[in-house]
């Protein structure tokens, strides 16, 4: 019936972006290969052992595809991943906001421009300054600026930024200054 079949949940597949992620990093480490191949082609390795009292695909729901997924990462490795590729990363605001290793390409963090004030430099994972995860500054819940430098966008970008929103969101916070501003507790813009 193929991978589509079994009940692959948010979780599971945050975890696969995560290692994937990770994979192309750290090629030379033995992170498990994770992707519809890897996994449609190892079946009888990885998932066999669980299969036991299925008879109906209404059965596989019992599966828990993450705490098996889990058990293919080599022992030492879950302590390296939790610090290279965390899901979550705290912003000046004190939000714990989710990193999204799901989309094509490098990690993004989907955060409110107001809750960035105070930071001045580009939060960094992997231990890989060039992995810095995508900022995307959202207004009303849609992309304001997307960017991989913090420090670029607070020169650069975000002047003109101040420049358009101010008069649409007059109630929201503008300084000139963003890096030494105080930032807007989450979800408060008043």
């Amino acid at each position: 019936m193929g991978l589509a079949s079994l009940p692959w949940t948010d979780a599971a597949n945050a975890f696969r972006a995560r290692i994937a992620f990770l994979r192309r990093i750290f090629p030379d480490d033995r992170w498990p290969d994770f992707s519809d191949g890897a996994l449609a082609s190892s079946l009888s390795e990885w998932l066999a052992p669980y299969l036991s009292g299925i008879s109906r695909k209404s059965h596989l729901e019992r599966l828990d595809l993450l705490d098996i997924l889990r058990a293919r990462v080599p022992h030492d490795l879950p302590r390296r991943m939790e610090k290279l590729a965390p899901v979550r990363i705290e912003v000046p605001s004190g939000a714990d906001v989710r990193i999204d290793y799901e989309t094509e390409g490098d990690p993004v963090l989907r955060v409110r421009l107001q809750e960035m004030f105070g930071l001045a430099t580009t939060p960094v994972i992997a231990d890989w300054p060039r992995q810095a995860p995508h900022r995307t500054a959202l207004a009303r819940g849609r992309p304001l600026a997307v960017t991989q430098s913090l420090e670029t966008f607070w020169t650069n970008g975000y002047p003109s930024v101040r420049a358009d929103m101010r008069g649409r969101y007059p109630k929201h916070s503008w300084p000139e200054d963003p890096v030494n501003a105080k930032p807007v507790a989450p979800r408060r813009f008043r």
